[in-house]
């Protein structure tokens, strides 16, 4: 680890002199690579010399301990408190030395699916809760969320939902929200006081684009029809509403949400290029099932990744067994309580 800790920090040492070359200015993109590779060194080469630093206080307060007896008790102190930071930076130094290598895929943008699962209205009412949440974690980074395509129950919440969320590092943030989030709670319309029990699978796709996954237009068919349910005054007057099928897969995709035949077909191959692709990745790492199949499972109360409890206000992700009493906090957008630990539980490999 320290080997390669020193040719990290003569990295560093050469990076930051790179940068300070004027005429490195004239080539943007090398410019924004060296940059890139500066900040990636910066926190573990300090660290680095942080402990070096530490190693070489803890020489000299030994030496001062065996040296000077009047100030002894002191030298000694400060030897206990260099000990305990030299070894908590030994752990954080290989926990980022050991970390997996960055995906390129954490830096996409997403397209997230939502859907009611178990449990009838309950289940739409949470899936609307549920995409609110994430609207407020993406507003509160800074990211810009897209509707894609809406379906609506009459009691109000959400039977599907596909949005695209633009930004830095999306995937990244995003990855660990696939699965079946279970809500246990007393629905509104339940006179007795019992808890019940709902479900919502997500599904967390990359965005990709056409030189990424390539499709022969031949292998495509794409109908068009009237928009139904609400919309306004050209619902069920022109036919704007696409439905696209990927013949050789029979993934279909239907997008009525906007007023033109256009709009919406191009909102539906986005929502098709993300599931394509995900298909594919799939069948490079020569799994059986399919991933967005994966993600989202069946929607039974028994494939769940996270249950939320509202009558003790609990959320418990049961992936890394843990369980925080801040329910309410995360229903408002500040999932980084889930994320965070989620992050670091895959970096060592144990999720």
């Amino acid at each position: 680890m320290w080997n390669q800790l020193q040719e990290m920090e003569k990295q560093y040492v050469d990076l930051e002199q790179q940068l300070q070359n004027p005429e490195l200015l004239n080539n943007r993109d090398l410019y924004n690579q060296t940059v890139s590779k500066f900040s990636k060194l910066k926190i573990p080469v300090e660290l680095y010399r942080e402990y070096k630093k530490l190693k070489n206080d803890l020489i000299s307060h030994n030496q001062l301990a065996k040296e000077d007896q009047d100030i002894a008790v002191l030298a000694r102190e400060e030897i206990s408190f260099i000990k305990k930071k030299i070894n908590e930076i030994e752990i954080e130094l290989n926990n980022i030395l050991t970390a997996k290598p960055e995906s390129a895929l954490d830096k996409k943008n997403i397209v997230l699916e939502l859907r009611a699962g178990a449990g009838g209205e309950e289940a739409g009412l949470f899936c609307k809760e549920l995409l609110q949440a994430y609207e407020r974690y993406a507003s509160s980074k800074g990211w810009k969320v897209e509707s894609l395509s809406l379906s609506n129950l009459p009691s109000g919440g959400i039977r599907e939902v596909v949005s695209k969320i633009s930004g830095q590092n999306v995937y990244a943030h995003f990855k660990f929200e696939r699965g079946v989030h279970r809500v246990q709670r007393v629905p509104k319309t339940e006179s007795q006081g019992r808890v019940h029990t709902s479900t919502v699978t997500v599904a967390v796709l990359p965005e990709v684009t056409q030189t990424e996954v390539k499709i022969k237009n031949e292998d495509l068919r794409i109908d068009v029809c009237r928009s139904s349910g609400a919309g306004g005054q050209h619902v069920n007057t022109t036919d704007s509403a696409v439905r696209i099928t990927h013949l050789p897969t029979k993934l279909v995709v239907s997008c009525q949400d906007e007023k033109s035949q256009h709009a919406n077909k191009e909102k539906a191959l986005k929502i098709l290029y993300a599931r394509l692709f995900a298909l594919r990745e799939e069948e490079k790492r020569k799994e059986d099932s399919q991933m967005r199949l994966k993600q989202i499972g069946t929607g039974d109360r028994s494939e769940k990744i996270r249950t939320y409890n509202f009558p003790q206000s609990r959320i418990t992700d049961h992936r890394i067994g843990l369980s925080v009493h801040s329910l309410d906090r995360v229903m408002k957008g500040e999932l980084d309580f889930l994320v965070e630990p989620l992050t670091q539980a895959d970096n060592k490999g144990e999720i």
